[in-house]
């Protein structure tokens, strides 16, 4: 049994407690590492594990000052734009400046603040952001792609095996919904090819998306759309079969994420995963 995604039951509560739990199981991969594992390099280039919570504990107290202090936040909107490369090195200078448990601390603490703010948050309230404003559920949405995508970055340093969930169903609702934003970061025209759209979550359950009729097609792994998306994986390294040239083209330029265009991954970089 497939769910078509604008039946996808999402709640705020429901993706609240998703993001928590999201959150959760990064730390306690992270919690039991060795400093030489916090050092680890990730497929980031210049970034180890540590400079990945160092900026989920950055942007999450972010995310929870621009809930509860709209002023304060545009005034930290303004100092990013105005040095972004400047914004960023401060703070992954204070992460790296942290022993570990100190880090920890840091993003427990900013993990707390986010979760205290967005109780508040009423379902069709809007929340500004370093981008345009999103809606509580994509704000949210965006907090737990973040965390499961620079996890991802994690768990390659490390080389252990990931353990998805079917919270991955939060980042294929992102992931489909920015296929124009995916060109337009580009300065492309944005597609009006339909693509249908057949994954199946890591419990088996099925999700779909758009014109059952369309010629070109997607479907594999939620994990691997969403690997995809985030650019955790390049395309070629992955499970997915994609049929048609407007579906081959939206994965090659796809991306869930706020910013300017990225490269994401070389085909190539990692074994072919195919996993679930």
């Amino acid at each position: 049994m497939s769910t078509p995604l604008d039946a996808l039951a999402r709640d705020l509560d429901e993706l609240a407690r998703d993001l928590d739990a999201e959150q959760r199981a990064l730390d306690t991969l992270v919690a039991g590492l060795t400093p030489a594992q916090w050092a680890a390099p990730t497929p980031s280039a210049g970034w180890a594990v540590r400079d990945h919570i160092a900026h989920l504990a950055h942007f999450d107290d972010a995310a929870a000052l621009a809930i509860t202090d709209a002023a304060a936040f545009t005034r930290e909107v303004d100092a990013a734009m105005r040095d972004v490369a400047g914004y960023e090195a401060r703070y992954l200078a204070r992460g790296r400046g942290l022993a570990p448990a100190g880090l920890l601390d840091w993003w427990r603490a900013a993990r707390q603040r986010l979760g205290a703010a967005a109780a508040t948050l009423a379902p069709k309230a809007r929340v500004a952001w370093f981008g345009p404003s999103m809606s509580a559920m994509t704000f949210l949405g965006a907090r737990l792609m973040e965390a499961w995508a620079h996890g991802h970055d994690v768990t390659d340093a490390l080389r252990v095996p990931r353990q998805e969930t079917d919270r991955v169903r939060h980042v294929v609702v992102i992931g489909l919904r920015t296929r124009g934003h995916s060109y337009v970061v580009r300065g492309l025209t944005a597609p009006t090819a339909p693509v249908r759209v057949e994954l199946t979550l890591p419990s088996g359950a099925g999700l779909v998306d758009g014109d059952e009729r369309a010629a070109d097609r997607i479907s594999g792994s939620a994990a691997d759309f969403c690997r995809v998306v985030t650019h955790k994986r390049h395309v070629d390294d992955t499970g997915l079969v994609v049929v048609g040239p407007a579906a081959r083209e939206w994965m090659l330029v796809a991306q869930a994420f706020a910013g300017p265009p990225a490269p994401g991954r070389q085909p190539g970089q990692f074994p072919v995963t195919g996993s679930a």
